[in-house]
């Protein structure tokens, strides 16, 4: 090979290599970065909703590569925590462990017309709750008889005594078969405890659930076939108790208030025949609401924590059906409590029963009581599951 040819191959191959070089330095392995994300609620505030990784190579500014993969990741929501009247909380009731005992008789009352009446007591968080207990003459039907807590509306705790409050009331539950489980919450009569109220406290809630699970101890009680009474004050503490334990089959409510906390405030509550006195368990209660209100506000439910203890707000929990009484001149609790409440239970598609009556009061006296208590009976019957 002459001199010329050899400089010619030899260029050649010495271009063919500086541009191999080239090439492989401009393909290199990419590096991967994520993208940058910013999210913001409805409320302005920054946050979380999702993040967004993007597999992104690096590159020269000639090149554009379009990502292989994207990865969503979507955080749990963030439990809101309480740390101010937590207790009073739907949520926090529903997780909390009630729990009931064996039922104590303490006393034998006398005979009524077609049932036996006896004192007893249970258990509920460590007081020694009293109540009375009916049980109809005769053997149980099968499967246990149906039975019926009953919770009283306000007493003056000091001056309750067991036997001598509603006794027409529980006569008539009581004549119609079933067994009535009147309770004494803790702090009334000889009660355990500390009276606390009931819309700014759950103890009269959880002694109504400690019932619940008390007779589904007895051998003569159908565990499955138990309802609820409650009065005025008690309604609160009736559609509390339900929303908490599914055991609670059916409910009926006389003259109730305060389901929502917006409507306490709008309607308020009337009752000239006491004020409760200067003691250290009446301090106790003001405290806590004050606490409370100062904390979050006067009631709203906008507010997440109203929303959190109201029962309207949280009526989705509520499985059994509620019968509803009120009379329109009731000068103490409003029958406003009773037409809202029927209004969200309409709304959101809950079995429910409401009556008005133009006289009776807040008690339901003559001429509604009759009427009522007919309702309310065939209304167990149905719901329990009563056969004859």
């Amino acid at each position: 090979m002459d001199t010329n040819r050899l400089s010619i191959v030899v260029l050649f191959v010495l271009v063919a290599i500086g541009s191999g070089c080239s090439l492989a330095a401009e393909v290199q392995s990419p590096a991967f970065q994520p993208s940058d994300l910013a999210a913001t609620n409805t409320s302005g505030q920054a946050t979380v909703d999702s993040l967004v990784l993007t597999h992104q190579p690096s590159v020269t500014p000639s090149q554009t590569i379009t990502p292989t993969s994207t990865i969503t990741l979507t955080p749990t929501p963030t439990e809101v925590v309480f740390e101010v009247g937590k207790e009073l909380t739907i949520d926090y009731l529903r997780d909390l462990e009630i729990i009931g005992s064996e039922i104590t008789f303490e006393q034998k009352l006398a005979d009524r017309s077609n049932y036996y009446q006896h004192l007893v007591s249970y258990i509920s968080e460590g007081n020694k709750i009293y109540g009375l207990l009916t049980i109809p003459f005769g053997d149980p039907p099968e499967g246990g008889f149906k039975a019926i807590i009953f919770n009283h509306g306000y007493v003056p705790p000091g001056i309750y005594r067991t036997t001598e409050r509603y006794d027409a009331y529980v006569n008539y539950l009581a004549t119609s078969g079933f067994v009535v489980f009147k309770i004494d919450y803790r702090g009334h009569g000889s009660s355990e405890g500390e009276p606390q109220g009931s819309y700014f406290s759950p103890g009269y809630t959880i002694d109504t659930i400690s019932a619940l699970k008390s007779l589904q101890t007895l051998e003569i009680i159908d565990p499955q076939g138990i309802g609820m009474w409650g009065h005025s004050m008690a309604g609160n503490v009736t559609l509390r108790a339900m929303l908490i334990d599914p055991d609670i089959k059916a409910g009926v409510i006389w003259a109730g208030a305060v389901y929502s906390y917006d409507d306490f405030a709008a309607y308020g509550i009337t009752d000239t025949s006491y004020r409760p006195p200067a003691t250290p368990e009446a301090g106790e209660t003001r405290r806590r609401s004050q606490v409370i209100f100062e904390t979050y506000g006067r009631p709203d439910t906008s507010a997440l924590y109203w929303q959190a203890v109201s029962l309207t707000e949280n009526i989705e929990y509520l499985s059994g059906p509620l019968q509803i009484h009120h009379a329109e001149d009731d000068t103490v609790v409003s029958i406003n409590y009773s037409i809202d409440l029927a209004a969200v239970l309409r709304d959101a598609g809950k079995v429910y029963e409401f009556y008005t009556y133009e006289g009776g009061g807040h008690n339901l006296i003559s001429p509604a009581f009759g009427t009522a208590m007919s309702r309310t009976v065939e209304f167990f019957r149905e719901h329990l599951g009563v056969t004859d």
